[in-house]
């Protein structure tokens, strides 16, 4: 039986073919006999002009603005920038340097009505003659106050050329559930293919209400974030147009037997095994696996000063810089890639299997859904398989029997994040293309990937192996390694009222401190006392509060006080708090402006609106408690499991770092960790570590693009694969000249499946390498330029 939770939000039309657009760039010596296509295919494809069919299909409704001599300002808004109206259209100029945020807002004097239109999309025409790529996010907000975020690349170039972002038909929708946590569309990706062909370039979806209230528009935002340089960009008119004819195929048969993009063609793409086997033994011929010049064992800075070598790693300021130093003494900056491990390689195939066949987690496993090998079922559950999804089935041009010796690739997932599949099969192209690449006459091709994994890395100058490396590259001892683990279980929880990936634990929970100790006791089984582990990280991303308002940053304070003391232990935790201080309920009442009647109602539980100034006071002391309560038990978990490593803290978001909770975490993690996602670390937004002054670390970032087959660049755009290089080498630089960061990695090794990681769709290219294990040229000799000179410029200029 077959059931389509799938829908998609479209008119049913004629189906239109035609060529896909060609993308490419140089290749190196590692995509070996391939097809060299020249870069300038890809500089050429920024700066076409639309063809006259894309121009005809794409009928204009309303020309919202078109810029040019004596144009009426009155609408635009600026915000750190600066602008100018010439022929060539609005000229804006982002300062965004010094604050890292600039935008431009389009508010007319009455929201625009677009609620008679169906399948239509919004069109801007741009050019950007500035010194960088510019990634612009689009806001899109309604009268109701809903936001739909979505983001591109404008790549340097002088020609004016078509950016659109549906507002209406086709693919725009999202599966049921929350959208601030769902993300994607019903395909289950986090984007999907275009609907239409044409030489414009679509926004990419990022997050918010896809489907917006257009019966009125309310302002139209477009807005650099997070870097590091000035940019600028020139708008030269903004075009509301019917959108062409939907493709009815667009998620048809859009895989190969790769796992790569069936549709089009791009550098690096493999098509036969013979071009896997040939860039096989051309990157092996190139690698050494040999520590870079000025090297310590342990990839510390040899040529630089030694201090005390205690047989671990550990931190310490030098010259008011912070530095980890290497168990031989040396310093030690850490760079490495996230995600070497298959866990997170497969993607959702569309298939599922009669439920009473799978085996269900238990309540003391340690490792999360995501983070489980791949996880094949029974033989009992493949006779029970069934399609769940024609959508999802209908992706893939080629899956294997499971008696194939590729279908050892099949793997399943319990549950899901987000998407419209709760649990179904998955397969990892990647795994089976190791398979291909290192198995040829009966060869362990997993022992084969991690000996050449390390040796990449050695080679392209990383100084260690990033957070959630498979254990079993840990006995390598031939590069530093980060340890990691998650504390799940049965204890309660909290909500922050935004819980991205899940609940929070109620740490004031007897059985919190019970689960943090055994998941410190199985990593450290893993370790083994290994001084190859520089840290540990546990846990990631923890919704802790976020910084839009004053209700999200104290959101654990907020939803945990209108609860039942009697059974939320973190709220019994606060009463007792708040008693302690106050005394007696008109005592709190009063700092509150409340009316609550006694201590009894607060603690059953109470309106806990924020009044006052003195109120956000307390929360904030409550929240520092909470935080306290969390990072204290962890720490005492480690120390009695793995007493020679350090602690590396949570991984905090940049979305959710409310200060008071890192400021808890500084008084007991020996390395407070970031996930950043930016074009760089902007000085000013990092100046609050002047105060706490703790050596920390980038858990997390990354760059991508959109000629790399993938229909996601990422979180961060770049322009195309030689602007995603340099946009990395940007970042990196701007971790070594921070005197408070002693390292970062970037996510991930591997590009996301084109379908997107079957817990929650992401489809990003992020990886350092494809799909097919081959390493992007331009991003590794981007590393091996920047590890030659890290030390130098970290800790030479002293």
């Amino acid at each position: 039986m077959t059931s389509d939770p799938i829908q998609l939000t479209h008119k049913p039309q004629k189906h239109t073919k035609g060529k896909l657009l060609l993308v490419s760039a140089i290749l190196s010596c590692l995509y070996g006999c391939q097809n060299e296509l020249d870069s300038s295919v890809t500089e050429k494809s920024t700066s076409e002009q639309i063809n006259s069919t894309s121009n005809q299909d794409a009928a204009i409704v309303q020309t919202l603005y078109s810029f040019d001599h004596g144009s009426d300002l009155t609408e635009v808004t600026l915000n750190n920038a600066q602008s100018s109206v010439n022929a060539d259209g609005l000229n804006i100029e982002f300062q965004s340097a010094e604050t890292g945020y600039a935008s431009v807002v389009f508010q007319p004097k009455k929201p625009w009505d677009w609620s008679s239109l169906e399948d239509f999309n919004i069109a801007f025409s741009m050019a950007n003659k500035g010194k960088h790529s510019v990634q612009l996010y689009l806001d899109m907000t309604d009268i109701d106050g809903a936001t739909y975020t979505r983001s591109l690349s404008v790549p340097i170039s002088s020609t004016p050329e078509t950016y659109y972002a549906k507002m209406s038909g086709h693919d725009l929708g999202t599966p049921e559930g929350d959208e601030k946590v769902e993300l994607n569309f019903h395909s289950g990706l986090r984007s999907n293919p275009d609907t239409w062909e044409s030489n414009e370039h679509q926004f990419t979806s990022l997050w918010g209400k896809k489907n917006l209230n257009l019966k009125g528009i309310a302002k139209i935002s477009l807005s650099v974030k997070g870097v590091i340089f000035d940019k600028s960009v020139i708008i030269k008119d903004i075009k509301v147009r019917q959108n062409p004819e939907f493709d009815q195929e667009f998620l048809t048969n859009i895989v190969d037997k790769y796992g790569q993009n069936a549709k089009a063609d791009f550098a690096g793409k493999v098509h036969n095994d013979q071009e896997l086997i040939s860039q096989r033994d051309t990157e092996l011929a190139t690698l050494t696996g040999q520590l870079q010049p000025e090297r310590s064992k342990f990839n510390g800075w040899l040529n630089g000063p030694k201090l005390q070598g205690t047989g671990y790693f550990r931190a310490e300021k030098v010259n008011d810089k912070w530095s980890l130093v290497d168990p031989e003494g040396y310093l030690y900056f850490a760079t490495g890639l996230d995600i070497i491990r298959l866990s997170n390689s497969s993607t959702m195939t569309g298939y599922d299997f009669e439920q009473q066949y799978i085996v269900q987690r238990a309540k003391d496993e340690v490792t999360p859904e995501d983070s489980q090998k791949l996880n094949r079922v029974s033989d009992q559950a493949i006779s029970s398989r069934f399609k769940a999804s024609d959508v999802r089935a209908g992706m893939f041009t080629w899956l294997p029997d499971y008696d194939e010796p590729l279908g050892k690739h099949f793997g399943y997932r319990r549950s899901a994040h987000s998407g419209p599949l709760k649990h179904g099969e998955t397969y990892s192209f990647y795994a089976a293309n190791l398979e291909r690449k290192y198995g040829q006459q009966g060869q362990d091709y997993m022992q084969s990937w991690r000996d050449v994994t390390v040796d990449r890395m050695l080679d392209w100058g990383f100084t260690s192996l990033g957070n959630w490396t498979d254990p079993s590259y840990y006995d390598n001892n031939k590069i530093p390694y980060f340890a990691n683990g998650w504390i799940i279980g049965d204890y309660k929880t909290v909500s922050s009222g935004n819980d991205f990936w899940a609940p929070l634990p109620d740490v004031f929970d007897p059985k919190f401190k019970q689960r943090a100790f055994a998941t410190a006791q199985v990593v450290a089984e893993e370790v083994r006392n290994n001084p190859w582990c520089v840290g540990v990280f546990i846990d990631n991303e923890m919704s802790f509060g976020r910084s839009e308002t004053t209700e999200s940053r104290y959101g654990i304070v907020l939803h945990t006080l209108k609860r039942d003391a009697a059974e939320v232990p973190t709220k019994a935790e606060f009463s007792r708090l708040m008693k302690q201080k106050y005394v007696n309920i008109d005592a709190l009442n009063k700092a509150w402006d409340k009316q609550i009647p006694s201590w009894k109602a607060f603690d059953e539980g109470i309106d806990s609106s924020i009044n006052n100034k003195q109120q956000i006071a307390d929360y904030a002391d409550l929240l520092g408690a909470y935080a306290e309560k969390y990072f204290s038990t962890v720490n005492d978990a480690l120390a009695e499991h793995m007493p020679n490593h350090m602690y590396l803290g949570s991984r905090f978001p940049d979305w959710g770092m409310p200060i008071e909770v890192v400021k808890a975490s500084a008084k007991y993690v020996d390395v407070i960790s970031f996930n950043s996602y930016k074009e760089g670390l902007n000085p000013k937004f990092w100046s609050f570590l002047d105060e706490i002054d703790m050596p920390s670390i980038v858990g997390e970032f990354h760059i991508g693009a959109k000629d790399s087959g993938l229909y996601h660049p990422g979180l961060i755009h770049a322009a195309n694969q030689k602007d995603r290089a340099k946009m990395y080498q940007d970042y990196m630089k701007s971790v070594i000249d921070n005197p408070y960061f002693i390292g970062a990695h970037w996510f991930q090794y591997i590009d996301s499946p084109i379908t997107g990681r079957a817990y929650d769709g992401e489809n990003y290219n992020v990886g350092f390498v494809t799909v097919t294990d081959t390493p992007y040229p331009y991003m590794v000799e981007a590393a091996k330029q920047l590890h030659s000179e890290m030390y130098q410029q970290r800790f030479g200029k002293q």
